[in-house]
């Protein structure tokens, strides 16, 4: 994937400073690391009524998406298949990636084995095909539209924010 187009986001009221001064634009290495590294991941979706709901999965950043499983009666992979826009967070809170996108549910097996073999090689499980079988358990892939990071270190001058290209 080309790299998205940086910005500096639009953040009235925090003193955030230029794009070319302070640390200037995180290079989109720097939130892909974090997208791959982080343990957790904080989910928010949105109900049918339109009340937010967030979770906590885990997950793995594979093919520039990021990836998670989650049973198809839960309540994210119903608000999912109501609304699929979402965002999802890395469980730094002090040096954030927040990445927006739109979530689709992953049908293909050998996509689903991949990320099976990605998901316990990361988290240190053995976790066989049938954990992910499509009757029961949903497979998804976030599709970034933007995201958004920071460092603490550097909070009025390192905001940035990505936009992806539309597929």
């Amino acid at each position: 994937m080309e790299d998205p187009a940086a910005s500096r986001p639009y953040m009235p009221g925090y003193g955030i400073l230029p794009a070319e001064q302070g640390s200037g634009l995180l290079p989109w290495s720097w939130a892909g690391r974090r997208l791959a590294d982080s343990h957790d991941y904080w989910l928010a979706t949105v109900r049918p009524d339109g009340r937010p709901h967030v979770m906590p999965v885990w997950g793995v950043w594979l093919d520039d998406r990021l990836w998670f499983s989650t049973a198809l009666g839960s309540r994210k992979a119903r608000n999912l298949a109501v609304h699929p826009d979402c965002a999802v967070t890395t469980d730094d809170p002090l040096n954030p990636v927040v990445l927006e996108g739109r979530a689709e549910t992953v049908p293909d097996r050998p996509a689903i084995i991949r990320f099976l073999a990605a998901l316990n090689t990361k988290y240190r499980t053995d976790y066989g095909p049938d954990f992910l079988d499509p009757a029961v358990n949903a497979t998804v892939r976030v599709h970034p539209v933007q995201a958004f990071g920071l460092r603490q270190e550097d909070f009025t001058g390192s905001p940035t924010r990505w936009r992806f290209p539309r597929p």
